[in-house]
């Protein structure tokens, strides 16, 4: 159902990359590390790497398949799937758009902290004192600004379409994010304290382990890859008919996977770091501080601990932590501009900032509201919506896609299909484990 003039990823590495970069976000960087440092260390990393090829690599193979086959935006894409029932469909694929604008409106606005994080320091050391302090302190003020400046960010790369625009800057800034945390990683690492965090993290307590566990490293294996709120859809359908949809599914899994590995190696030896320089890194009640206290408190600390050298490593941590948000903003926004600009024929260009438009607007609302509407956002769309279209999305290929049609589309890139294990094993999977799996995420 290919569309010869569609816009398509020029290369498989083009996509690989844009497609990690939708996937590494800043849940990777600060949630995964501080999620396996209260959870038993090298337990939780055990059990999430198992999810993440048990739960999320069969999800996300379905959704690039669906892109694939409807090679158009996620409405339509779901509608050539489900042509029985067009009007659900549909519904579903407006869901999908709706829910990854919502948390788009909240994601910008923490993206715009890490860029007053990231400009600040750099204010400050040039005597630029009273800017420093307003981008570093919490106003409506600054966070409207700075989730402006993001927005239109990301609206700047979304306008120049798929090859040029968000190929383009994956393929610039995925490499520049790997070699900052090679950077970072080895310089932290060789700091007083860092020993202690990498034990933490690498050192199993299978005291830890427990349901409750196991249910967050699968939410945390599902969240990481951007699943359920079609942003892999739409990317699937960029893909070209000779790419190996298991194969290259698995490598964007891996590399996602192996960045919040990383991430780990970084974030949890700086946070004993700034312990051992004497910040603070423990609550009153014993656990660790909460992961945006540690990205925009505890770690600022230790970079003023460091002299010289910590506003070099700052401004490089933040530099990293921008780029990871705007990699998945961009695959964020490309959902509902590719579907304004197929169902309703609108320029892309055009189309990009009055969307852009709204969802700042509605970002701007929860500035003005943050105390009522930030944190509801945020549990509607990543505790409720995203959960369930997942699973929907898994029952939707299981159970209502015709099996020949699934197996035809795989084939396009993947002739010996029938004779690899994964054809014997997905199906039925992603049929039926997948869906329980989540619905366990969903009500423990």
């Amino acid at each position: 159902m290919a569309s010869g003039s569609r816009a398509q990823f020029s290369s498989r590495i083009g996509f690989i990359l844009a497609a990690a970069g939708s996937a590494v976000g800043l849940g990777n960087i600060w949630g995964f590390p501080t999620q396996a440092a209260s959870n038993g260390g090298a337990v939780f990393l055990m059990v999430y790497l198992l999810m993440v090829f048990a739960l999320a690599y069969p999800l996300l193979v379905a959704e690039l398949t669906i892109g694939r086959y409807g090679s158009a935006n996620p409405i339509k894409s779901l509608r050539s799937v489900w042509p029985q029932q067009r009007g659900i469909a549909t519904l579903l694929g407006v869901a999908g758009m709706i829910a990854v604008s919502m948390i788009l409106s909240f994601y910008a606005i923490v993206a715009g902290w890490l860029f007053g994080f990231l400009v600040g320091p750099i204010f400050e050391a040039i005597g630029l004192t009273s800017a420093a302090n307003w981008l570093e302190s919490f106003s409506a003020s600054r966070n409207l600004a700075l989730m402006v400046f993001f927005m239109v960010l990301t609206i700047l790369v979304v306008r120049n379409g798929v090859a040029n625009g968000i190929e383009r800057w994956s393929t610039r800034l995925m490499p520049v994010l790997l070699l900052l945390f090679v950077v970072m990683v080895i310089y932290i690492l060789t700091q007083d304290g860092a020993i202690d965090g990498l034990k933490m993290y690498l050192v199993p307590d299978f005291s830890h382990f427990s349901p409750s566990l196991v249910v967050s490293a699968m939410g945390q294996a599902f969240f990481s890859l951007s699943l359920g709120v079609c942003s892999m859809m739409v990317y699937g359908s960029y893909i070209k008919k000779d790419v190996n949809l298991p194969k290259t599914a698995a490598q964007v899994a891996l590399l996602d996977t192996s960045v919040a590995f990383i991430a780990g190696l970084l974030i949890l030896p700086a946070m004993f770091v700034a312990q051992h320089n004497g910040v603070e890194i423990y609550s009153d009640t014993g656990a660790l501080l909460s992961s945006d206290t540690l990205v925009f408190s505890v770690l600022p600390a230790m970079f003023d601990t460091m002299g010289a050298a910590g506003l070099f490593i700052g401004v490089l941590f933040f530099v990293l932590m921008v780029i990871a948000a705007l990699t998945s903003s961009i695959s964020m926004l490309e959902v509902p501009v590719a579907c304004a600009t197929e169902e309703l024929n609108q320029d892309r260009k055009i189309a990009v900032w009055w969307i852009g438009g709204l969802i700042t607007l509605f970002s701007g609302i929860i500035v003005f509201n943050f105390g009522d509407m930030f944190g509801l956002v945020i549990s509607i769309t990543t505790e409720y919506a995203q959960p369930i279209l997942g699973m929907l999305f898994a029952l939707l290929v299981g159970w209502v896609w015709k099996r020949d049609k699934v197996l035809q589309e795989i084939k396009e890139g993947y002739p010996e299909l029938e004779q690899g294990l994964f054809w014997k094993i997905w199906p039925w999977y992603v049929r039926v484990v997948c869906p329980l799996m989540m619905l366990w995420v969903f009500f423990a």
